[in-house]
């Protein structure tokens, strides 16, 4: 969802580097510059950075209901504008 802060394996700092490994891409550098311009030579940090997936905007997207079998309430997740996330709670009379 959110890359990681550090590599999980050597603890080098790599969050800050993801944003511009996406404008390098953008830039039309193949993966493998990208990451060496980035100072990335460790191959598990390399492998934070490529096999990351920035799942947040999808996620953002969607509303999710989730109901639970043994309760008779139904709640309703969803995002707001600043990407945090809200719970209605609806009891049984409001459905």
């Amino acid at each position: 969802m959110i890359i990681p802060v550090r590599c999980f394996t050597c603890g080098k700092i790599i969050g800050n580097k993801w944003e511009i490994y996406l404008r390098l891409l953008n830039e039309n550098y193949s993966e493998s510059s990208a990451l060496d311009t980035l100072g990335l030579q460790r191959y598990c940090c390399r492998r934070m950075i490529l096999t990351h997936v920035d799942l947040i905007e999808k996620l953002l997207q969607y509303n999710g209901y989730i109901n639970f079998p043994n309760s008779f309430n139904l709640l309703k997740l969803y995002f707001d504008k600043n990407k945090n996330i809200l719970i209605h709670r609806f009891n049984k009379k409001e459905i």
